[in-house]
């Protein structure tokens, strides 16, 4: 049984989908930031960096979504190309997610949503610096079906945070690849029960976003 720690977060979402894609048995236990939760010494010395998600697989711990993701593909044999070239593909756009979309709409999250003020000037180098992500993603899947190829881990660290677009602030008009390709992912059974971890009745996103804001002026 693996043992899955983790909160209604894009980055949470990517491993809870990989699992449910995977059919692999496992028991969540949902982190309160608010609580601070991800900073108790217990959870310390499964993420030294006190983030979700982590997992913990039959004593062995792993965290970082990215490091997730590719631990369960190789462990399971599925959702990641076994030949090099395949392999190197899906982890390139796996890395650019990772390096990229994360960190860029994260930081437009961070400065359209939770802000105390207004700094107009970090809101458009950061919503413009994901939308030209977005615009990368689409060029990507006017060539392919899936950013691998075929559907796989790097569709699935994606997918969580450009299905968030509107969050940001950052439209995703005129990029008709893309939209073809959320609506592809968004169908999946699996993804759908993916997106419910942790279940909707432990997400409170209003308590949610004040809290990330009060953490912000501390």
């Amino acid at each position: 049984m693996i043992e899955l720690y983790t909160a209604a977060t894009p980055n949470g979402h990517k491993v809870s989908i990989a699992l449910e894609e995977l059919g692999l048995p496992y028991r969540t236990h949902v982190l309160s930031f608010e609580r601070k939760e991800q900073k108790t010494p217990e959870f310390l010395r499964i993420n030294p960096n006190g983030r979700i998600p982590a997992i913990v697989d039959d004593g062995f711990a792993v965290f970082e979504s990215g490091a997730i993701l590719i631990y369960l593909a190789e462990k399971t044999g599925r959702l990641l190309p076994q030949d090099p070239k395949g392999r190197s593909t899906a982890l390139q756009w796996l890395m650019f997610q990772m390096g990229g979309v994360g960190p860029m709409q994260g930081q437009a999250n961070v400065f359209f949503r939770y802000f105390p003020e207004k700094l107009q000037g970090a809101i458009d180098r950061y919503q413009h610096e994901t939308r030209r992500l977005y615009e990368v993603l689409d060029g990507r899947l006017g060539e392919v079906e899936y950013l691998a190829g075929d559907y796989g881990i790097a569709d699935i660290a994606t997918f969580p945070w450009v299905r968030l677009h509107d969050w940001a602030g950052v439209s995703v008009e005129g990029l008709g690849n893309l939209q073809r390709w959320l609506a592809a992912i968004e169908a999946r059974p699996a993804v759908q029960r993916g997106l419910q971890v942790p279940p909707r009745e432990t997400q409170d996103t209003a308590k949610a976003v004040d809290t990330a804001r009060s953490m912000l002026t501390r």
